[in-house]
Order: structure tokens, then C-alpha cells, then sequence
């Protein structure tokens, strides 16, 4: 983040998706075909009483919540543990799309069936967006800054963004960032059918021209973010370094974006030079690329406009992870790590050609070597909320 003092490392990465729980199973699962096909993309096996000390704990946790505590779990143990910072000085920021929504539903069910003293007393600090991040503070009893920002499909992006600052600009010395999700309930799901958002097809196929709409994803990514020299200075293994990040808004539409991408096109250019990079820099886009017609488009004329034809290498990676709406940024912001990790840009499943109309280098059908460098991870949600963060190897300087 040029200019604004410390960098900021990434020491830890923690997943929970339906391709892979766990960074390795997860970048496993990235290069997989999905041979399913339906509207969403659950985690069906999914058993939170590892992360909980006890199975009352665990029902007193909206599945978002218990999310989030095992990708925060994850993260540190990836981490090599907590960082030795003061507590006041390590922070939580994990943000949510629409936080406990399954504990929403089922509770108005059991008052429309029950009658209202048969709601539970926890309904409150259950459903609550932020309790994911409050979970996770007070199990570490990390008591710097605990946000959670709701900004739909860019919430995460803009936590580590966030997050990022707080190290750079020397409030915090370490922070736990990144988002969870877990929206997947009759009434979500037909909200967004019914606003032709989903995929008929129920296939993601991203930049395709076939994209038909989003197969909705519960999912939870959380990063380790450092102050670069505290990292090093114990002994931690650097994924990553936050180079930059932006926000920005639209103002357009409440769903659709804004004519020809140009409040994306604003928010990758404040990412730019926030991170001190020109366009040319740059060497890879993980693309919000949702496999929605308008989004895609407005998407891929953003980045042509920036980068110009055809751009650098851009893959979609909702194609398996399908879209976790407040996680996404935060997922897409896992796999650039680990693209930089095993020097390979996963393929754009579902997709087996670019939409004509689009002018982007898509890597899709097989994976793409690389050199990693400077990588932008862009995350764009409903409200017209923008989000880019700019990735980069592990430092040597």
C-alpha cells in the first residue's frame, strides 16, 4: 500500500467450500471439473463440532458463524499459530453478504407453527451479521478493531482492504479478513430465481455465452494478514503481500452495473494506484465473473477498457466455487495465493468458449502457467458496491 507506511503480509489462508475444505483440498477442488449441475452449491458434510468446544456451543452458532470459525481456525493453524502481537493491536473483520439467514427463516417458521414463545432467545445474536467475526474475536480474545462490513457480493473484498490499512497504517499489527456466507434457504433462493439472478441451467459458466445467471454458493475464506517485518521477524511462512485495495460505488442500479463497467473500470484504477502499479503491472484478474449476462459483459469491458486486447490472463473461479455472495472476494482472494503458490491460473470451469463479444484473455479448458506478479481480485455486489484488492508474491525485498 505505497504511501501509507507498513506492508502487510498474508501468513495464513483458511477455506470452507464445496470444492475442498482446507487450502490444499480447495486448490484441488479449483482445478476439478464440476460434474454437478442444480442452483446452489451446499456443504453438505460440513461438521462444525471440530471447530466448537461443545455441541451446545455449535447450535448456538448460525451456520454462517460456524463457518467462519473454521476458516478462521484454519487460517491461524496455516499461520503457524497466533501472531505475538498485543491483543489490542490484532483484529477480526469478516464480513457477510446476509449474515444468519438460515436461523431467520427457521424461526419464523417455528412462530407462524408455534406461536411466538416458542422463538428462541438466541434468534437475535444468531442472526446478527456480525457474528461471525464476534465469534471468532472472543475465542482468541483478539480485542483490536471487530467490523464486519455488508456490502453484498464485495463485502469481503472490501474487509481485507480494510484490514490491510488498519496494519498499514499502524492500528493493528495482525487481523484476521475475509467474509462468510451461508444464504441458501427456500426463501433466498426463490428471491433470486424469481429476479432471473440464478442459472436456469444450473451450470456457472462464466464470460460463456451461454451464462444464463449465478449457482449460489455457501462458503467462508479467511486470510492472516501481517505487518510484513513482524511476520518475518518470527519465523513466518509469506504467502502473500496486500499491495492495494479500493472501494467505490456505482450509483447507478440496485442490481444491474453501471453502463460499460465504468464504476469498475474507477475502482481497478484507485486499486492501481493505491498499490503504487501502472496497467502493465498488472499480470493477472481473478474476475468477479458471476456467469450473469450483464455483469460478465460490464465486467469484461472494464478490463479491456483498463488493459486494453487482450489484457492480462483472467480466470473466473465461481465456475467451481459457484457464488458466495459476502465471501466471494475473499474465496477469489485465496485462490490468487495459491495460484502464486503453485505458479499455475486455475481454468474458468463450466465456460467452453468466450462470449465473441468480449475482448479478455479467459484461461479456460486447462490450467495456465505463470510467472505470478501483481494480480488484481475484483468483487463487485448489488448496490452497485466495487471492490479490487491487488495481490503480489512473496516479497524479497
Amino acid at each position: 500500500m505505497e504511501g501509507k507506511g507498513r506492508r502487510v503480509a498474508v501468513t495464513g489462508i483458511g477455506v470452507v467450500a464445496a470444492c475442498g475444505t482446507g487450502k490444499e483440498a480447495y486448490w484441488e477442488g479449483l482445478l476439478r471439473p464440476v460434474t454437478t449441475v442444480g442452483t446452489t452449491r451446499p456443504l453438505d458434510d460440513f461438521d462444525p463440532s471440530p471447530w466448537y468446544e461443545n455441541p451446545k456451543e455449535a447450535r448456538r452458532a448460525d451456520r454462517f458463524a460456524q463457518f467462519a470459525m473454521a476458516a478462521a481456525a484454519m487460517a491461524l493453524e496455516d499461520a503457524g499459530g497466533e501472531p505475538p502481537a498485543d491483543p489490542g493491536r490484532k483484529g477480526v473483520m469478516i464480513a457477510s453478504g446476509v449474515g444468519g439467514l438460515n436461523t431467520l427463516e427457521e424461526q419464523i417458521q417455528t412462530r407462524l407453527e408455534k406461536g411466538v414463545r416458542r422463538v428462541s432467545p438466541f434468534l437475535v445474536p444468531m442472526m446478527m451479521a456480525n457474528a461471525g467475526g464476534a465469534s471468532v474475536s472472543m475465542r482468541y480474545g483478539w480485542q483490536g478493531p471487530c467490523e464486519t462490513v455488508v456490502t453484498a457480493c464485495a463485502a469481503s473484498a472490501h474487509s481485507i482492504g480494510n484490514a490491510a490499512r488498519s496494519i498499514a497504517w499502524g492500528r493493528c499489527d495482525a487481523v484476521l479478513a475475509g467474509g462468510s456466507e451461508c444464504s441458501i434457504t427456500p426463501t433466498a433462493i426463490a428471491g433470486f430465481a424469481n429476479m432471473t439472478a440464478l442459472s436456469s441451467s444450473g451450470v456457472s459458466m462464466p464470460f460463456d455465452p451461454r451464462r444464463d445467471g449465478f449457482v449460489m454458493a455457501e462458503a467462508a475464506a479467511v486470510l492472516v494478514l501481517e505487518e510484513l517485518e513482524m511476520a518475518r521477524a518470527r519465523g513466518a511462512r509469506i504467502l502473500g503481500e496486500v499491495l492495494g485495495a479500493a472501494s467505490n460505488a456505482d450509483a447507478h442500479h440496485i442490481t444491474a452495473p453501471s453502463p460499460g463497467g465504468s464504476g469498475a473500470v474507477a475502482c481497478m484504477e484507485l486499486c492501481l494506484a493505491d498499490a503504487g502499479l501502472n496497467a502493465e503491472d498488472v499480470v493477472h484478474i481473478n474476475a468477479h465473473g458471476t456467469s450473469t449476462p450483464l455483469n460478465d459483459a460490464a465486467e469484461a469491458e472494464a478490463i479491456t477498457k483498463l488493459f486494453g486486447t487482450p489484457g492480462p490472463p483472467v480466470t473466473s473461479t465461481k465456475g467451481v466455487t459457484g457464488h458466495a455472495l459476502g465471501a466471494a472476494g475473499a474465496l477469489e482472494a485465496a485462490a490468487v495465493l495459491l495460484a502464486m503458490e503453485h505458479r499455475l491460473i486455475p481454468p474458468t470451469m463450466g465456460t467452453t468458449e468466450l462470449d465473441p463479444e468480449l475482448a479478455i484473455d479467459l484461461v479456460f479448458g486447462e490450467p495456465r502457467p505463470w510467472e505470478p506478479g501483481p494480480t488484481l481480485s475484483n468483487s463487485f455486489g448489488f448496490g452497485g458496491h466495487n471492490g479490487c484488492v491487488a495481490l503480489g508474491p512473496p516479497p524479497t525485498d
